[in-house]
């Protein structure tokens, strides 16, 4: 099978390519595709070297299923035209709420794939995270209601955020002045309650996204409300994650859940360390589950903390096994 990469130079391109490397798609030719000022340049795939070819020259039909990992404003030019000769994965957010267009956890909702008119969409990165543990709990026990407060890390806002967290730590050690260019605010030793625009009703985006993608993928009764941060961190998301069930439940019953859920892993001991923090996290395609609780303030609700890597299950590596699923199926 012929697979492509739009934006294969970003960090999600870069992160799908590693992916690639280890998925059990029996992969004929990769194509790596991004804008004129990557063109002719070369990364490596499986030991070869492949060149990068230009956006604007690409024939879409060279290849079976299609990768974007190219922001909105490409997605809403290219994906059109792509997906009418060849089945598009999306990373972006411009079509994850068309009424039309699958949006897809591969754990979660593999079945919404048989409804796609080649275009798939990858959800946000920190509901991706989100839907793995709440996909179980929801089947054995109802969710009524859920409190989600999100530590985002500065990769799943590009690499030039990345860039400048470092940049401004070494000047703030320095005793230098700090400009911020790509955050609102100093991000280096500093939280900021801001991810994306602010929309109605005085949420952001990042907060709309995770509401209305939470309806979507798993049940449009399921309410849910988010404050979203981005913390100086460089790779993985956590989050902060209150539950309630429309009945009171039990809390082995719902630990049990968890260690059985599909791509996640239980780390939860009450003792220095007993938990995984972002750091631990990178580079893992596992999402890590931490800090189960019951919330004694409500007899239907329990707290957790969850925590995976926002470039690989948030984005490169879901959007792979979307993939896997496909070429099973063509």
């Amino acid at each position: 099978m012929n697979l492509a990469i739009i934006g294969a130079t970003g960090n999600v391109g870069r992160k799908t390519i590693e992916v690639l490397e280890k998925s059990n798609i029996k992969i004929k030719n990769l194509f790596l595709v991004a804008s004129k000022k990557s063109e002719g340049k070369k990364l490596i795939f499986k030991g070869k070297e492949l060149k990068i070819e230009q956006l604007e020259k690409y024939n879409f039909s060279k290849a079976e299923i299609t990768i974007f990992a190219a922001g909105s404003e490409i997605a809403k030019e290219w994906v059109p035209k792509a997906s009418k000769k060849t089945i598009v994965i999306d990373n972006s957010k411009y079509f994850r709420m068309e009424k039309h267009v699958p949006l897809v956890v591969a754990e979660v909702n593999p079945e919404s794939l048989k409804n796609h008119k080649n275009i798939i969409a990858n959800p946000n990165c920190s509901t991706i995270q989100l839907m793995l543990p709440l996909k179980p709990l929801h089947e054995r026990y109802k969710i009524k209601r859920v409190v989600v407060s999100t530590y985002q890390a500065v990769s799943g806002a590009g690499k030039a955020p990345t860039d400048e967290l470092i940049s401004q730590t070494k000047d703030y050690l320095s005793g230098k002045k700090i400009k911020s260019e790509n955050f609102t605010k100093q991000i280096a030793f500093n939280l900021i309650p801001h991810i994306d625009s602010f929309v109605e009703d005085r949420y952001t985006k990042e907060e709309w996204k995770m509401e209305n993608e939470t309806k979507k993928i798993l049940d449009q009764k399921i309410g849910l409300t988010a404050t979203c941060v981005r913390v100086p961190v460089k790779t993985s998301h956590s989050e902060s994650v209150n539950v309630e069930f429309e009945s009171e439940y039990d809390l082995e019953t719902v630990r049990a859940i968890l260690k059985d859920a599909p791509g996640c892993k239980v780390v939860d001991e009450p003792k220095d360390g007993g938990y995984i923090t972002p750091i631990e996290a990178e580079g893992d395609h596992l999402t890590f589950i931490s800090r189960i609780r019951k919330d004694n303030s409500n007899e239907k609700a329990f707290n957790m903390w969850v925590v995976s890597d926002n470039l690989l299950k948030g984005a490169a590596l879901n959007t792979v096994q979307i993939a896997e699923i496909l070429t099973k199926k063509l």
